[in-house]
This record gives structure tokens, sequence and C-alpha cells, in this order.
């Protein structure tokens, strides 16, 4: 597939799947021998792994909308720079809802083959994340 079709998958799985909610396009996009891996989560396996994340992050923020900021595709990668905005309103790694609204931020190397997704590593702002939802203090006035 060009880089172009492979952005748009990208895209696809954005809207539909993680700002949808629509958890049959994962059985569509990604291939058995998916894998997710991101720092401080266990590693994800396959279109049910995949949706397992979806649905633990939807659970917790069930308003959660993903803005993919910027897409930059070479071969079979595609690198997806994104912003997440949600309200906690369900248990997110033990913490109980706060009904806070969070922003974060990150970035995943996608990697595809045949149309699928095959790989997808993620480095996200987890210490950004945790501070806003009071978990870990803020840096105080004497780190600005």
């Amino acid at each position: 597939m060009s880089v172009e079709e492979n952005k748009a998958l990208v895209r696809r799985t954005y809207e539909e799947v993680l700002n949808n909610g629509d958890l049959d396009v994962a059985d569509e996009l990604y291939a058995r021998e998916y894998v997710y891996t991101s720092p401080g989560s266990p590693e994800l396996r396959g279109p049910e792994g995949f949706k397992q994340l979806v649905r633990m992050l939807r659970g917790a923020f069930p308003d959660l909308r993903f803005t993919p900021e910027e897409l930059i595709a070479e071969g079979d990668s595609v690198v997806s720079r994104w912003t997440g905005r949600g309200t906690h309103q369900g248990e997110f790694k033990g913490i109980s809802p706060t009904g806070k609204q969070v922003t974060v931020t990150g970035m995943v190397i996608h990697r595809l083959a045949n149309g699928k997704f095959v790989e997808d590593r993620e480095e996200l702002d987890a210490l950004g994340l945790l501070q806003q939802l009071g978990a870990i203090p803020s840096a105080g006035p004497e780190l600005e």
C-alpha cells in the first residue's frame, strides 16, 4: 500500500475506533500478529488486545477525543503525533473518577503490512496525565 493509503488507515483508526468506539473496525484493520507496546503498560496482542485498550480508555474517559496533529509516513510506517482530550469519569489505572478534564499528548509509530496494523509503539505524556488527575503532584514554583 502507498504511504497515503497507510496514513488514511491511521486517520480511520483515530476517528472510527478511538473516537467513535466502533470496535468492529479493529477486527478489519488489526492483524492477528499485531503488537502494542508503551512504557508502563502491558504488551497487547491482536485485534482483541487493541480493543481491550480502547475499552479501557473509553471506560475511563467516555468523551475521549483524539486529534491526529501530524502524520509522517515512509515505507510501511506512519508516525502520528496526537492530542487526546476527555473527562475522567471511570476508573483509570486504579485512580477513581475525578471528573477532571484532561489533555494529553503522545506519538505512535504504526507499522502496517497488507493494509493492516501489525505494530504500534506509543510514547505519551503519562506524567502530565497523572498530574492532571491529581495522582502525582505538579512541579512547584521552584522548578518553573
